[in-house]
């Protein structure tokens, strides 16, 4: 029985005997008063449109709000200590949900971080600060045989399917990037007419598992991708070759979240975990996924196409770099998630030791580019833990030209970290199926959070770089972004990591930290060269 159903089971009990109680005793018709009160506030809860929790739970799910309200100490003891796995800060969820209500994210008392400690990251200002522009600027992605470039937000939604997320959370999502002109990305569980009801800016991104351009037997169908692919909505179309969260695993979708809707978008059966295999079956080698890239564009009539992956051994992006150089097809961007990635369903080991960190993953694809002359054709996206406008600022800096963000979306929404993402029972009706649940999270209200946070946390970024006397962010470099080592000191991204010149890789010689893996890439095979190390 849904809490909704409960609370008027209960109101209905609780109501007759209290009249009986009062009828019989009438001092203690103050009983009646009181559940009369506690039954309004309930019906209040209910019909409002604020708070998912509150809808989803009256009455009970106030108490939530009150150990906010104490907090920091019975918040973060109630909420932050039964955390498991690696929570985002309180401060952060704080953070986005004051910039999605619009609410001021000021702060009295100055720093409150310890600016002594080992990992602490900042900019410098400049005394010829700059007014930051009244319209953040706009990122093309679209390479030389691409004819219908995309002009994308510096933030964008990250991917997250339906299936995974609520009907209401993509809706939410979408309406809301239509609000702020920016991309939300499908995640791979395939095109709905959800991501469509809004309006909104769609990259599709095609999985493993093809969901929604496959066969009867799973492997891919180019028309049914044409037929999709043609939508005005969606701009752009993403292979995923691997994520942050689970790199190298697939994905999966309990069956208990495997609605009839979702088995018919999907084309897979009921019943059923839905596992996305942990590589593509259209492609085995880098010339392979050349040629793939190349036919979603012409089945796309030139819309960009690009790759996401989490970069795990490095002979294998050289190899693909090689096939790029081999072939003259690139792609028209590169999402690069880092291997602290989330999810709603990864097996731990997956989850915390798999896969390279965001930021050695980013400066390594850059420079893999930067040293093949190919990076001018190609737009890096950073997927991964991107929440303030100092992360964007940081993710452009070291490598990239615009960011995605997930989890920061999800808090928009108003995800409080349940950490229910893969039982169905997400609280806030985010990541659940069940039609109680998910009925609690008010589309309207949320798209205007969503829109909210992207453009406060957009502007935020503005601001910063025109502190730091840049008048637009490709400008940013990694001497912008500086780093505590140590209690006594501090770098920056430049002399952290070695950036290399165009054209090094290919002109040489290799520098050294590359030397072996770009030797034993080669455009034909993601295997290696064998080396003969004493002829190395």
């Amino acid at each position: 029985m849904s809490p909704r159903k409960i609370f008027w089971v209960a109101s209905v009990l609780l109501l007759g005997a209290s009249f009986a109680l009062a009828f019989v005793y009438a001092e203690l018709a103050w009983v009646l008063a009181l559940v009369i009160v506690v039954f309004l506030v309930g019906v209040y809860d209910l019909i409002q449109t604020k708070h998912a929790i509150r809808r989803n739970f009256p009455v009970v799910g106030r108490f939530r709000y009150l150990f906010e309200a104490v907090r920091p100490e019975l918040h973060q003891y109630f909420v932050e200590s039964n955390s498991s796995g690696r929570p985002f800060s309180r401060d952060l969820r704080s953070l986005v949900y004051q910039r999605a209500k619009n609410v001021t994210d000021t702060i009295p008392f100055g720093t409150e971080k310890d600016v002594y400690s080992v990992g602490y990251e900042w900019m410098n200002h400049s005394l010829q600060a700059k007014h930051p522009p009244e319209e953040p600027p706009r990122v093309k992605i679209g390479g030389p045989d691409c004819s219908k470039p995309y002009q994308a937000a510096l933030l964008n939604v990250s991917a997250m399917s339906y299936g995974s997320l609520s009907r209401n959370a993509i809706l939410a999502l979408n309406k809301g990037a239509k609000l702020g002109g920016f991309a939300h990305n499908t995640g791979e569980g395939g095109l709905t007419p959800h991501h469509l009801e809004g309006g909104g800016d769609i990259v599709w991104q095609i999985g493993t598992g093809y969901f929604g351009c496959r066969d009867e037997k799973g492997a891919f169908d180019p028309s049914r991708f044409a037929e999709k692919a043609a939508h005005e909505a969606v701009k752009m179309i993403e292979i995923k070759l691997s994520q942050g969260a689970k790199p190298g695993h697939g994905g999966i979708l309990p069956a208990r979240k495997v609605t009839l809707e979702i088995s018919q978008i999907r084309h897979v059966p009921m019943n059923q975990d839905v596992i996305s295999p942990p590589t593509h079956s259209e492609f085995s080698t880098p010339r392979e996924l050349c040629e793939f890239i190349a036919k979603l564009r012409e089945l796309s009539l030139g819309k960009p196409v690009g790759i996401k992956l989490c970069v795990g051994k490095r002979r294998e992006f050289f190899a693909f770099c090689k096939a790029m150089l081999a072939t003259g097809v690139t792609p028209d961007f590169i999402t690069v998630d880092g291997g602290e990635g989330g999810t709603g369903a990864a097996p731990l080991e997956f989850s915390n030791v798999m896969g390279t960190p965001l930021s050695e993953g980013l400066v390594f694809v850059h420079n893999a580019l930067k040293g093949c002359g190919l990076r001018d054709r190609i737009r890096v996206i950073a997927s991964g833990r991107v929440v303030t406008g100092f992360d964007i600022a940081h993710k452009l800096a070291i490598g990239a030209d615009l960011t995605n963000s997930a989890r920061a979306m999800m808090f928009a929404l108003g995800c409080i970290q349940a950490q229910k993402c893969n039982t169905n029972d997400c609280p806030t009706g985010i990541a659940t199926q069940d039609p109680d649940l998910s009925g609690g999270l008010v589309v309207a209200d949320k798209a205007v959070r969503v829109f909210n946070f992207q453009r406060n946390t957009v502007r935020a970024f503005s601001e910063l770089i025109a502190a730091s006397g840049l008048s637009a962010p490709h400008e940013l470099r990694p001497w912008h972004i500086l780093r505590r080592v140590s209690s006594t000191e501090s770098k920056h991204y430049g002399e952290m990591f070695d950036y290399l010149d165009e054209g090094e890789l290919v002109r040489g010689p290799v520098p050294k930290d590359y030397e072996r893996a770009w030797r034993q890439a080669q455009a034909d095979t993601f295997d290696p060269v064998v080396l003969d190390e004493r002829m190395s």
